[in-house]
């Protein structure tokens, strides 16, 4: 994946993506080189992001728990006791019943 890639699914500049992934392959939490970007350092990523990415998080649970419902392969019930660093934030039953 490429800078510009990410900076074209972002709407930003490529340079922005360029200087943030620098400052965070700096940090340690990733490793990038010539369109590989390694995640290296999870939770150190999410102590650097704003509160949009739990909001994000959770409307994608609600969204793979109805996928899976209408699927029939599992319920997924979400877990308030969980924080938002924790992965990936579910717990999946399929004996769960409603």
């Amino acid at each position: 994946m490429t800078h510009e890639l990410v900076a074209s699914m972002l709407g930003v500049r490529r340079e922005g993506i360029s200087e943030a992934a620098g400052k965070l392959q700096h940090a340690g939490f990733i490793h990038y080189r010539r369109g590989h970007i390694t995640v290296l350092e999870r939770s150190g990523l999410e102590t650097r992001v704003c509160e949009c990415y739990a909001v994000v998080k959770k409307e994608l649970s609600r969204l793979l728990s109805d996928v899976q419902y209408r699927q029939g392969i599992a319920t997924v019930v979400p877990d308030s006791r969980l924080r938002p660093s924790d992965s990936p934030g579910i717990i999946v039953r399929k004996d769960y019943a409603h």
